[in-house]
């Protein structure tokens, strides 16, 4: 028996299967879609069985014998092994990159992988309860007796062995058995319970379990607080009626706590959850109540969205528009293009959720390729908060470089009336440079082409792109002056200044407050219960989360997303400003939210405080048309790395030459230019964007100029379809 093995070595250089012997002891134990130990050179590494022959073509004496098997069953079943060889296709990205994705760690191929099973051992009976009684009656020992007693009843979780229970091991009257634990525990705390839905969340559930059994995407327009997430689950409650499936995809680890809680009341423990902040052996178990069937909804964020259930009856995305579910490394796949995939293989439908759809989902639902469903109501008694822009240009002049004087106004407002703020900085830190005074030295990563940002707490500069942590500086190094200043601020410095201000209890929740595991979960869940007046944050808190008291939301700089250069700045603004505004007045105490900005005149801000969702679809669908970019036109980047300059410079003026002359004439070409953030840990960044419409020569262009790079260790080519940011 000789089988094809796709190795755990990632290079795109040896991008392919290799041909092994199994031996005889071993044939019983192959089967497509096992791991297996192979000798590879001098290295002994891990693979993915991929095919299996009785001969081969090869020389046999030159083709080496397995090591061994490791799985009993496939790690990787029919349905993964074809969406592994469609995103390596599509993607351009290598095959065992796109299998490695879909597994945790503990099931990837990858050697030194050690990640064990939890077992809790039980006493258990093996006679009946009359013989129990039997023996009970002439037992002068009060330990055994209770013990007996207890087993009567049921099964005795051992935590230490002891001589009663090796006494009652000894008669026969109960044996040792092992049963698997899941490690993840679910400790958040939900006051759920569920309700009736309005007309308009009938009529949207109605359509999507219609759509049982057919492959359809909706598109599900929601205002924030419309309850689109009692939809969600009476959709999957219908799924799991007819013995199906359901995955339900959320963008932020930070939303997983309060949804979690909502559906864990409702449906139980037929519940997996699915995020980067679950432990290897917490993931691995989640995982293997999927695949045992004891699991039948899904909840996570984007890998989630790989869970290998059998029988799929929906697939919901939250939050869609959030650019969360692009992978940003290989392999660059989009959970969303997944789940349509998907969608078609289990003959299911996909629901994209979103009170701010982005342009590509609304254009598509627009032209009918997407069925759009609407909830333009809050349930219940709440209604959409008034919203107040505040020209900063104004306050700066009064002194207000942080806080104007009607957010802090109101904050005292709230704060008087026991109502709990929520304020969105979205950048983390303490400042964003520190800078001489003197002769303008700025403080920057030496490995990057960007600024430290000062983290009062640590006393450190940080660099958020490759790392690199230093202690912060008194002196300059240019000019020896110790007039040294912070400059912009953080949520850090946000937090610092409220305390001095107000007396209240505030709680920060960004990516420094949140390292260890149960970080976001403890935040939420003391802020639910009023041990907090007021929550700081960056993005990771605009988007579902729902606090009864919260009447007031401020936007400390709505121009940090607005500034960004990026073609969907705007978006990204309208979509942060809206999703944050929707976190006031949930219930039935009006809402109220405060946008500080020095440029009030922007459509994305003005269409913001109006609510008005269409009419800023409408404007940025012009000016998309206009200058050509995503939906109108697809978009490709072509990212060119190298730790030399000269030889990326040089190698990506090629590829951009040979582009322009083997794409159609009307595909344009833009590049190379230097990325936004040039020099990255030492590595330089080139990049080039294609905008076509329909080009019959892209992918063979592309495959062309991949395969030309494959080998050479100076430089680094990455194709980025549909990319998130350019």
């Amino acid at each position: 028996m000789y089988i094809d093995v796709l190795c755990e070595l990632g290079a795109k250089a040896i991008d392919q299967t290799f041909v092994y012997h199994v031996p005889t002891f071993l044939k019983e134990s192959i089967k497509i879609g096992v791991r297996v130990k192979i000798p590879f050179g001098k290295m002994e590494i891990e693979g993915f069985v991929i095919n299996i022959n009785n001969d081969s073509l090869f020389d046999r004496d030159k083709i080496k014998d397995i090591i061994s098997v490791i799985d009993e069953e496939p790690v990787l079943n029919k349905e993964m092994l074809i969406l592994g060889k469609y995103m390596a296709d599509s993607l351009l990205c290598s095959k065992v990159s796109a299998y490695q994705v879909m597994l945790p760690k503990a099931l990837k191929a990858q050697v030194n992988t050690n990640v064990k099973l939890k077992y809790n051992k039980y006493l258990r009976r093996n006679k009946s309860i009359e013989e129990i009684d039997l023996y009970i009656s002439k037992c002068r020992y009060e330990t055994q007796i209770e013990l007996l007693c207890k087993l009567k009843e049921k099964d005795i979780l051992i935590r230490k062995m002891n001589s009663s229970i090796n006494t009652i091991l000894k008669h026969g009257l109960a044996s040792i058995v092992y049963e698997e634990e899941s490690r993840y525990k679910y400790t958040g705390k939900s006051d759920y319970k569920k309700v009736s839905l309005t007309s308009e969340q009938e009529k949207v559930v109605s359509c999507v379990v219609n759509s049982f059994d057919r492959s359809h995407t909706f598109l599900l327009y929601g205002v924030t607080g419309s309850g689109k997430t009692e939809v969600y689950m009476n959709i999957i409650e219908e799924a799991l009626k007819q013995e199906k499936s359901a995955i339900m995809l959320v963008p932020e680890i930070s939303l997983t706590p309060q949804i979690v809680g909502k559906f864990m009341a409702r449906f139980g423990d037929v519940i997996s959850i699915l995020h980067s902040k679950l432990s290897d052996s917490e993931r691995y178990d989640e995982y293997r109540k999927i695949t045992q069937g004891k699991s039948k909804i899904v909840i996570g964020t984007r890998s989630a969205i790989f869970v290998p259930f059998l029988n799929i009856g929906v697939i919901i995305i939250d939050e869609e528009h959030t650019s969360s579910y692009k992978q940003e490394n290989n392999p660059r796949y989009n959970a969303k293009d997944i789940a349509m995939w998907r969608s078609k293989y289990h003959d299911c439908p996909v629901l994209l959720g979103s009170a701010t759809p982005s342009m590509e989902t609304m254009a598509r639902a627009a032209n009918g390729v997407y069925t759009l469903l609407t909830l333009n109501k809050r349930v219940g008694n709440s209604t959409l908060p008034i919203v107040e822009v505040v020209d900063m240009k104004k306050e700066v002049k009064k002194g207000n470089f942080i806080l104007s004087d009607i957010l802090k106004n109101k904050i005292d407002d709230r704060l008087s009336k026991k109502e709990q703020i929520i304020l969105l900085l979205n950048k983390r830190g303490y400042s964003s440079i520190i800078s001489c005074k003197e002769c303008g030295y700025v403080a920057k990563c030496p490995k990057c082409d960007i600024t430290y940002t000062y983290h009062k707490k640590s006393n450190n500069l940080k660099c958020h792109y490759c790392g690199t942590s230093v202690p912060v500086i008194y002196k300059c190094p240019i000019c020896g002056s110790d007039n040294l200043k912070d400059y912009g601020m953080g949520t850090e410095k946000l937090e610092e200044e409220l305390k001095k201000i107000f007396d209240a209890k505030i709680v920060r929740m960004d990516v420094d407050t949140t390292t260890k595991k149960g970080d976001h979960q403890k935040i939420i869940d003391d802020f639910g219960e009023r041990k907090y007046d007021i929550l700081i944050g960056t993005q990771m808190i605009a988007k579902g989360l729902d606090f009864p008291l919260v009447t007031l939301v401020g936007v400390v700089s709505a121009d940090s997303s607005l500034t960004a250069s990026d073609f969907r700045a705007s978006e990204n603004t309208y979509q942060l400003l809206s999703q944050v505004a929707g976190r006031a007045g949930r219930s039935d105490r009006k809402g109220e939210v405060i946008i500080q900005t020095f440029n009030p005149d922007h459509y994305s801000i003005r269409l913001a405080e109006r609510h008005n969702y269409l009419e800023f679809y409408r404007e940025e669908m012009k000016m998309r048309k206009m200058l050509k970019y995503s939906p109108y036109y697809y978009m490709v980047l072509l990212s060119i790395t190298s730790k030399v300059y000269e030889i990326g410079s040089v190698e990506s003026n090629k590829i951009a030459s040979y582009l322009r002359n083997n794409l159609d004439k009307e595909t344009i070409v833009l590049g190379p230019s230097m990325a936004s953030v040039f020099k990255v840990n030492n590595i330089f960044h080139y990049q080039i964007i294609i905008k076509y419409r329909k080009d019959n020569n892209l992918m063979s262009t592309l495959k062309f100029i991949d395969e030309m790079y494959k080998k050479n260790n100076k430089i680094n080519v990455e194709v980025d379809f549909s990319p998130i940011r350019i």
